[in-house]
């Protein structure tokens, strides 16, 4: 099966995956699978991200250097997981625009229950799904399809998103809308958010109230909460 007609979810206390077959193109984190179309060179030519928490904490995360990805700068994440902790454990977390993934492998290492990551480019996702089966990640999921389609499939509800799509695109507003109206988000649920720091907001659904935000740099970085009603 090619790697990218399928994909793989990891069940709490397993370590080999179910692979199963979706028709937009989704990444499979076998690990057979993974090694064997893993880029040939993973080490000078890939950019490097560090986890910075957790069971990971200290592990490198490449990935490769043609994509147009824009990681979350290390000091955002340690303030964002900061906000995060008491939230972390047992949550079930979507990484949509995963990029490098840094955000939901983050969640990972401090133990999130379950992390589905969805990412466009193939070869971030095959990066990706590469790192998730190295790291023997468990009860995980790549996608590799555009995010507007995975949001408009049948909702599973998560505790907490990462929302952090490429800064002009346009696809913020979009993609929260889409989170809001079909039902993504579980009572309580958790949303951060990224966006250029110089730009406002743009819209986004009523029933989500500001927690926290900061800057840094030219990124500014927020913590919604969606109300349990």
């Amino acid at each position: 099966m090619l790697l990218d007609e399928a994909y793989v979810e990891y069940a709490p206390g397993e370590n080999r995956g179910k692979v199963r077959t979706f028709e937009e193109g989704v990444v499979s984190t076998r690990k057979t699978a993974a090694r064997r179309n893993a880029p040939a060179s993973r080490g000078a030519s890939a950019r490097v991200l560090r986890i910075i928490g957790g069971s990971w904490r200290g592990r490198k995360l490449r990935f490769p250097p043609g994509t147009s990805i824009r990681p979350t700068p290390d000091r955002v994440r340690e303030t964002l997981f900061n906000w995060l902790a008491a939230r972390i454990p047992g949550a079930r977390c979507l990484d949509l625009f995963a990029g490098s993934g840094a955000l939901g492998l983050e969640a990972l290492s401090r133990g999130a229950a379950h992390v589905s990551f969805v990412e466009q480019d193939r070869e971030a996702a095959r990066a990706l799904a590469a790192t998730l089966a190295e790291w023997g990640a468990r009860s995980t999921e790549v996608e590799r399809t555009d995010a507007r389609l995975y949001l408009a499939r049948t909702p599973r509800p998560f505790d907490l998103v990462f929302l952090d799509p490429p800064f002009d695109s346009g696809l913020l507003p979009e993609a929260a809308a889409l989170l809001e109206s079909r039902g993504w988000l579980a009572p309580g649920a958790l949303v951060y958010l990224e966006s250029a720091a110089r730009a406002a907001l743009p819209p986004l659904p009523a029933a989500w109230t500001p927690l926290k935000e900061k800057r840094a740099g030219e990124v500014g970085y927020h913590l919604y909460a969606r109300g349990a009603g």
